[in-house]
């Protein structure tokens, strides 16, 4: 034993046993935190503190200061991942992209036309006109051959292309990708900003990747209103489905595991035991992509026994009180006998209500008080009346104020019961169920016969209330949609499982007031038909109460959604202190068209079941780019390019013609259509005229990550190597769009790509810009996860010879005013397409759904075709 009051082991080094100490603490030394975030779109919303030593950072640690939301709630914190903890080995990684880079084809042609002479946009114009050096450059995407440049050579030759794209071509051939704006709205603003002051497109997001949950618009009018993720906390059920919280929503998983704790049962649905699946009480190995199967069978159990067996009280109120099942239908009699769902039926149609203001646009439903129709406020009708509007869904007729109880079902009070066709789209065919009917007299005196919402949903589902028809026999009638049995053909889960999961799930709803939740996420939402997913299992919570409770409701979480300060920053964003239109673009139709997919494919009714042969007009036939051609003629998408014609010559045309005003221009313009010597791009995508030609890429991978039909890219728009393997076979189908025998292989002139590291967009774009990272800027961070806001603070300035996003295009932006200054010296009129933008229902043609380019409905800017605008570019 060592003596009292010395060391164990004697050191004999003079303290060199322990030097090694020394790395460890230099490695943690720093000289100030700052706080910063990632402006990732992951919805984490994470706040960190930034520790830097000599302008380096050196590491990043999770903040702890987060505002607690209420007493009972568990605190944000811990908050963070893997992946934002490591970071900051991105600022320093060899993928690090340092300085401007051109492609060395580009570059060399460049330098040759600018040596020869030529000022910028006459070198750009020699480049760009010559089919074998565009195609040179083309080429050589994806392929390497990077070349360092200086910014003063890439600016030049970035705003040489687009003042020329704009004199030749028209702004409107300029486009830019950014991802979701909310995850650094800066930078998002800077390039959109730009873009919209030049008068070129903007192009949407969230619906491009598909995080767009399509079916909360649907049902709700809305495009992603969730909860907060704390709120996992006030669960007493959730069902998780498609979503791998542990490894997607890292900062949030503890919410989920602090609810197991909280006495929440968790069933998993998953193909996989996947991470978050060791969370749960229950894991449910269901078949991919089959989860509506599921759902719309937990349905089938939730109206058969917990509405019509037992009836229970607060479900059947919340369903009469906060959807539509109480909303009378119209009955229409079908072809052969018996009868199809119409529409709501509207107000005007009944004598009582002939003259009733907006009357086409108020709905009825059927009092129990008084025994007859009433229309409730808060319906599209009444919210823009002449007076006041009445927005608030009260339980009140909206013309005399007396009180309503609306009543879900007829089947009690029936005078008739109507045997109507009902769609299995699984099968292919068609059902006939008696549904209960009421009847009423129109103002001229003729019956209508009308159902409820609820009661023709209640068919659909198969629940037979006693009434005939091709109804399940029970639980166990596998042949009959929607039971248990029929649900285990697809999901692979037992209908023994199913029916004791729904019974659960009701008696939960109904003793904890709704706290049921499903948390839904990406492995359902980039399924196709995830809509359909969705609003089987929104049916579910609405069965039983369960949206708009504290626990309860629907949590999607794919991206990160909500910008916080929309309004002040859609003003800097899109120009609005400049320009009154802004050319916003939704990119699924944009690339479907300018990618040449559409070629690729046949009707849709031959990939999908459409029981019942559609009539003329009917949207349920045809091919996809017919339907897209038809939605741009009636103002219904917009799509870029506008015209064959460049919008700035349109506008010098209809000047020529003595149009002094706008309004005269666009009344030019109008007749132009209307007369079809000017026609839509759309609708000849592939004629050169009509090609986009520039593109500008920031904060994301629009090649690669984001490229739904990445082959047709490489193909049609960059005009390099590509796996396309289809062949054309849409020649015969299409009817709305000229077809061309051979498509355009290499539509994009210039592809410019702002990034700190080398990703696929950066790989195959023409130009690559040094932006900073998001610990080398100032910026705006918001997440529709959660109520608070994150700084982006630039904790070092942007290393080598990169730039904030807003620095880069303010210097585009500056190059190209100079370069405007000699080839576009006057300000310029522009004529602006855009999608309709009603000020009330009374402006709304009906029924909207013909061509009116062959004469079936008037041309009315606003009403049955785009609006058209003009703005003066100076």
């Amino acid at each position: 034993m060592a003596d009292a009051g010395k060391p164990w082991i004697k050191d004999e080094t003079d303290g060199k046993l322990r030097s090694w100490e020394e790395f460890y603490r230099n490695r943690w030394q720093h000289d100030k935190v700052v706080r910063s975030t990632h402006g990732v779109n992951c919805t984490g919303g994470c706040t960190w503190n930034i520790h830097v030593k000599d302008g380096i950072v050196t590491w990043e640690l999770q903040g702890l200061d987060y505002p607690q939301l209420e007493a009972g709630l568990p605190p944000y914190e811990p908050r963070g991942c893997q992946r934002g903890i490591s970071y900051s080995w991105y600022l320093y990684s060899p993928l690090r992209v340092r300085y401007p880079y051109m492609r060395g084809a580009l570059l060399d042609l460049w330098r040759q036309a600018r040596a020869a002479g030529k000022e910028p946009v006459e070198a750009w114009r020699s480049l760009v006109e010559d089919p074998e050096a565009r195609a040179r450059w083309q080429k050589a995407r994806g392929k390497g051959g990077f070349r360092r440049a200086d910014w003063d050579t890439v600016l030049e030759l970035i705003a040489a292309a687009n003042v020329y794209t704009i004199k030749k071509h028209g702004p409107d051939r300029i486009a830019g990708f950014s991802p979701i704006p909310a995850m650094s709205m800066v930078s998002y603003a800077a390039g959109a900003r730009m873009l919209q002051l030049m008068g070129g497109i903007s192009m949407s997001f969230y619906d491009w990747y598909a995080d767009l949950p399509n079916a909360s618009p649907e049902a709700w009018g809305e495009q992603t209103d969730v909860s907060e993720s704390a709120d996992w906390f006030n669960a007493k059920f959730l069902a998780v489905v498609g979503s791998n919280v542990s490894v997607t929503r890292t900062p949030d998983c503890h919410f989920a595991a602090e609810a197991r704790h909280n006495g929440t049962k968790m069933v998993v649905f998953a193909p996989d035991f996947n991470s978050v699946a060791k969370y749960a009480d229950e894991w449910m190995s269901i078949n991919a992509g089959q989860d509506g199967a599921w759902w719309m069978a937990v349905n089938h159990v939730l109206l058969q026994e917990f509405h019509h067996e037992k009836k229970i009280p607060a479900f059947l109120d919340y369903t009469a009180k906060y959807t539509d099942g109480a909303f009378l239908v119209e009955l229409t009699p079908g072809e052969g006998g018996g009868w199809e769902a119409g529409q709501f039926l509207r107000a005007n149609r009944l004598a009582r209500h002939a003259n009733i203001e907006n009357g086409d646009w108020k709905l009825l439903v059927w009092d129990e008080g008084e025994n007859r129709p009433k229309t409730p406020m808060g319906t599209v009708g009444f919210r823009w009346g002449k007076g006041k509007g009445k927005w608030n869904l009260l339980p009140k007729d909206g013309e005399d104020g007396s009180p309503i109880k609306p009543l879900l079902s007829f089947l009690e009070s029936r005078e008739a019961a109507a045997s109507v066709r009902f769609d299995d789209f699984g099968q292919g065919q068609s059902l006939r169920r008696e549904v209960p009917v009421r009847f009423l007299e129109d103002r001229d005196g003729r019956k209508i016969a009308v159902t409820t919402a609820y009661d023709l949903m209640m068919a659909q589902y198969g629940v037979a209330r006693g009434l005939g028809g091709d109804y399940p026999q029970d639980f166990n009638d596998e042949n009959a949609p929607y039971t248990p049995a029929w649900s285990e053909k697809y999901t692979g889960l037992s209908r023994d499982t199913l029916v004791r999961f729904a019974r659960e799930w009701a008696v939960t709803a109904d003793k904890s007031g709704g706290r049921c939740m499903i948390i839904i996420g990406a492995g359902v939402n980039h399924w196709y038909h995830a809509n359909l997913m969705y609003r089987a299992a929104i049916h579910s919570l609405m069965l039983t109460g369960c949206v708009g409770v504290n626990g309860g409701g629907l949590a999607h979480y794919v991206g990160q959604e909500k910008l916080a300060p929309l309004e002040p920053w859609s003003a800097i964003a899109f120009g609005r202190d400049w320009v009154p239109a802004a050319r916003l673009q939704n990119s699924p139709s944009w690339h479907y068209v300018h990618s040449d997919q559409w070629r690729y494919e046949k009707n849709f009714t031959d990939y999908h079941s459409v029981p019942a042969k559609p009539g003329a007009d009917s949207l349920a036939q045809g091919h996809t780019m017919d339907m897209q051609v038809r939605a741009v003629r009636s103002g219904w998408l917009p799509f870029y390019p506008q015209t064959p014609e460049s919008p700035l010559a349109l506008a010098r045309r209809a000047a020529a013609a003595g149009a002094k005003t706008d309004a005269e221009i666009s009344r030019f313009v109008l007749e132009e259509f209307k007369s079809k010597r000017l026609k839509f791009s759309i609708e000849d995508p592939d004629a050169e005229a009509n090609w986009p030609r520039v593109w500008f890429i920031w904060r994301g991978n629009a090649l690669m990550a984001s490229a739904k039909g990445h082959e047709y890219f490489l193909k049609h728009y960059l005009g390099t190597h590509h796996n396309a393997i289809a062949e054309d076979v849409a020649e015969d189908v299409v009817k709305e769009v000229t077809w061309h025998d051979k498509a355009p292989i290499g539509k994009m002139d210039l592809i410019v790509d702002l990034n700190f590291r080398m990703d696929t967009s950066a790989l195959y774009s023409d130009i690559v810009l040094p932006a900073a990272t998001w610990y080398e800027k100032n910026d705006l961070n918001t997440t529709d996860m959660h109520s608070f806001i994150h700084p982006l603070s630039e904790a070092v300035p942007p290393a080598w010879e990169s730039k904030s996003d807003w620095d880069i295009f303010a210097a585009v932006a500056k190059k190209f005013s100079e370069l405007s200054a000699t080839h576009l010296p006057e300000p310029v009129k522009d004529v602006v397409l855009s999608p309709l933008a009603h000020d009330s229902p009374a402006e709304i043609a009906q029924p909207n759904l013909a061509d009116w380019t062959k004469g079936e409905v008037e041309a009315v800017p606003g009403k049955t075709m785009p609006n058209i605008s003009v703005v003066t570019r100076d």
